[in-house]
């Protein structure tokens, strides 16, 4: 519209302490368990991954994830923990061993997101597997956080957490590269950048 206009992204406040947490060998989901997370093929690639996966939250897609646990024989497997507090949240995302942000490419708002658990998981020195679309490729591409994957096929998201669960180097230099990340990916610095703005606008 021929306006100016600047990015500021929300993104979390950087605690290196958060980083120190001892890690216990569980994946984690945290978010909406809505439609078009991925949830249809992530349970299943569960048969395949020797960890249990913990699922924090709640939506629309509540009920078929159930029902897809019980289809599969995984309730020993996939846990659902329902919505949790921020604060504990955040202790459960420090011990995790890897994280998930998965969307299908129905809708360009899943295509072009950037959602806060990226970060989150970033912050707590998780490795991840991520849906690999621009913005995340993006980060990617400058620092490793990430397994990112096109193919959100069950056989492929197994891979790509087992990649990880079974690759003890390439877990660590992940790990490492989500501490260097999350020095320059804050509230900090996106702060600096909305003071900025502000100045730019009021003078």
């Amino acid at each position: 519209y021929g306006s100016s206009f600047k990015v500021i992204r929300n993104i979390a406040f950087y605690d290196p302490l958060k980083m120190g947490a001892e890690k216990e060998r569980f994946i984690l989901y945290q978010g909406a368990v809505n439609e078009g997370r991925s949830f249809e093929t992530l349970i299943p690639a569960m048969q395949w991954v020797n960890a249990p996966l913990l699922i924090c939250g709640d939506g629309n897609f509540m009920k078929q994830a159930i029902r897809l646990v019980d289809e599969y024989g995984l309730k020993d497997k996939v846990i659902f923990k329902g919505l949790v507090e921020p604060a504990e949240l955040k202790k459960v995302t420090s011990k995790a061993l890897i994280g998930i942000t998965l969307f299908e490419e129905s809708a360009k708002s899943n295509y072009y997101s950037l959602a806060n658990r990226f970060f989150d998981y970033i912050h707590a020195g998780v490795p991840q597997v991520c849906s690999d679309y621009p913005v995340y490729r993006e980060i990617n591409n400058q620092f490793r956080v990430a397994v990112l994957v096109r193919d959100h096929s069950p056989e492929s998201l197994a891979q790509a957490i087992n990649s990880l669960l079974h690759d003890e180097e390439r877990w660590e230099n992940i790990h490492r590269e989500c501490m260097l990340a999350a020095r320059e990916l804050n509230w900090q610095q996106e702060s600096l950048k909305l003071v900025s703005f502000y100045k730019q606008i009021f003078g």
